[in-house]
């Protein structure tokens, strides 16, 4: 099964890559399984209708669904090293398409980044925001190093990374040793009673002032599920209340999408064996990855248009 049954084989006017990566073996809860996630959400986008709520219509996208990077469950290192195979290869058969990855826990977020980062030349200059209850900047938990609240501090160790290219959206659920090493390090977040207060507009704005204040225009976006307030996505292994509503969270990427040129994005931490019997999270998140991605489209065009 594949993302609104988009076609699997990478041609000259694909724009945008589809894959998933069914691996939740670095999450910290055990009740959690987003290994299901790519299958489910698939499965969601098969019963929405065919058509944006821009009114664009979705089949004449130009998106390719790749299926599942190959995972060995407790291989740490092999599947960092697969995952970062699959991307590099998408790459190297279209550099300009925009990855789009559909997790498993948010760890899988990191060895995506990685590859995007490395792919290029080293005058190319990465953001990555997350969106995110957690900022999961532990240097350490459970298994050591690796896990899924240890990505964030995973990606800031990365060479072409620093405090000035990551932003964090909606953290309201912050441990003490996490928050000391956050604080010490100087990464930038707005917590999610701030958010609340404020226009989608406005936090446009700060989002934007904050990477191109850094010279930064191209940015990976990587959102976990429990950004959102829980009573809309349930299905997630730490559901915190005090969360963004779906239109808060879509008006951002639309405004987004204008301002800074997305090249990647990935959505993580759905567990839809702890959804409602509706499956409203699957939908949700099928939901927020064809319409960012229609965003992101759009833009395209206008910049097209613009350059002729």
């Amino acid at each position: 099964m594949r993302f609104f049954d988009f076609p699997e084989i990478i041609e000259k006017d694909t724009e945008f890559v589809i894959f998933g990566v069914p691996w939740d073996y670095l999450t910290s809860i055990d009740r959690a399984n987003s290994s299901i996630a790519p299958e489910m959400i698939r499965k969601a986008s098969m019963d929405l209708a065919l058509t944006t709520e821009f009114g664009m219509e979705i089949p004449s996208l130009k998106v390719t669904d790749l299926g599942d990077v190959k995972i060995q469950d407790e291989n740490v290192e092999k599947n960092i090293e697969n995952i970062q195979k699959f991307v590099v290869d998408i790459l190297k058969q279209k550099q300009d398409v925009v990855p789009i990855m559909i997790g498993g826990d948010h760890f899988c977020t990191y060895p995506v980044v990685k590859s995007l980062g490395t792919s290029v030349d080293n005058n190319y200059k990465m953001g990555i925001l997350i969106f995110d209850a957690h900022i999961d900047f532990y240097d350490e938990w459970d298994k050591g190093i690796y896990s899924h609240a240890t990505v964030v501090h995973r990606i800031y160790d990365l060479e072409f990374t620093n405090k000035k290219s990551i932003l964090i959206i909606g953290p309201r659920d912050i441990d003490i040793p996490e928050l000391e090493l956050a604080r010490k390090e100087d990464i930038e977040y707005i917590n999610a009673h701030v958010i609340d207060g404020l226009k989608a507009s406005d936090l446009v704005d700060e989002i934007t002032q904050f990477f191109k204040s850094n010279k930064i225009k191209n940015i990976y976006i990587s959102i976990d599920i429990d950004v959102l307030d829980p009573s809309i996505a349930p299905a997630t292994g730490y559901p915190c209340p005090g969360g963004l509503s779906y239109r808060k969270l879509w008006d951002v990427l639309r405004l987004l999408a204008k301002e800074m040129n997305i090249i990647g994005f990935d959505l993580v931490e759905v567990s839809p064996n702890l959804d409602l019997p509706s499956g409203i999270t699957s939908t949700l998140a099928a939901k927020i990855i064809i319409e960012l991605i229609s965003f992101i489209s759009i833009s395209k065009k206008k910049k097209e248009r613009k350059r002729t």
